[in-house]
């Protein structure tokens, strides 16, 4: 897909496949993959329907995201909520499975999605991580679910933290900002402003878990920066388009 963003880490993984997709305003609803902000259903799952021909041996995983630490593991192939919202997995932020012809999905428009790859036990993990899910470290705990279900060592693992809204463009006021202030470099200050830096505070619970530095890859792309190439709930004003991060196993 020429319209797609990957990472250099995973994409050199011939184990696993990977991809981030982009507007495309030649598609209905510029590409957005949602089923959930009340789109015309057909036209969304046509898009659907159209990007899944590029991995035509999958089967794609879809939850119902809710800002939570809660973390599934995929043990059946089986489509779950990609022609439908009915079978899509409840309540959770993370997914994690070892089967392969399944592609694990986030969708995002702002948040930050981080794809995980284990290449010595092959596991996979996609997460999705809001500024809330970020401070109850969702991500910290997938690695420590991975390692408790996988056997999964953190210093093999590979990861790649999407595009997502940058410091740039994320002013929160001090409600937020005051969960990560022990944590070096979470935000910039200015005034009563604070720039708040998910992909950054998501790479710290990364090295947290236990993950080498060279082995972490920040897309360093901001959704608000680049509105012309990733839906922004906070810059398009509140935005119902969201794009999809994902990640599967090869047999």
């Amino acid at each position: 897909m020429k319209n797609a963003y990957t990472f250099q880490n995973l994409s050199q993984q011939t184990a696993c496949l990977h991809l981030v997709t982009k507007k495309d305003k030649t598609a209905p609803y510029s590409f957005s993959l949602a089923l959930h902000t009340q789109e015309e259903f057909d036209k969304i799952v046509k898009n659907r329907q159209k990007f899944s021909t590029i991995f035509p041996n999958f089967k794609f995983i879809v939850a119902n995201q809710t800002h939570s630490v809660n973390i599934y593991i995929v043990k059946k192939n089986q489509e779950q909520g990609w022609s439908s919202l009915a079978d899509a997995i409840e309540d959770s932020d993370a997914l994690i499975t070892n089967q392969t012809h399944i592609m694990l999905s986030i969708l995002t428009a702002d948040c930050v999605p981080i794809l995980l790859f284990d290449p010595i036990n092959k596991v996979i993990a996609a997460v999705h991580a809001g500024w809330k899910g970020t401070q109850q470290e969702i991500l910290l705990k997938t690695v420590q679910k991975m390692q408790e279900v996988f056997n999964t060592d953190p210093k093999n693992i590979l990861a790649g933290i999407a595009p997502s809204i940058g410091k740039c463009c994320y002013e929160v006021d001090w409600n937020v900002a005051k969960n990560f202030e022990k944590i070096e470099n979470a935000y910039n200050q200015n005034n009563n402003k604070y720039m708040l830096d998910l992909p950054h505070i998501n790479k710290v619970q990364l090295l947290n878990a236990g993950l080498k530095e060279e082995y972490i890859e920040l897309s360093n792309v901001c959704t608000a920066c680049e509105v012309q190439d990733y839906f922004s709930y906070r810059k398009e004003g509140g935005c119902s388009g969201r794009f999809m991060s994902m990640i599967g196993l090869k047999a």
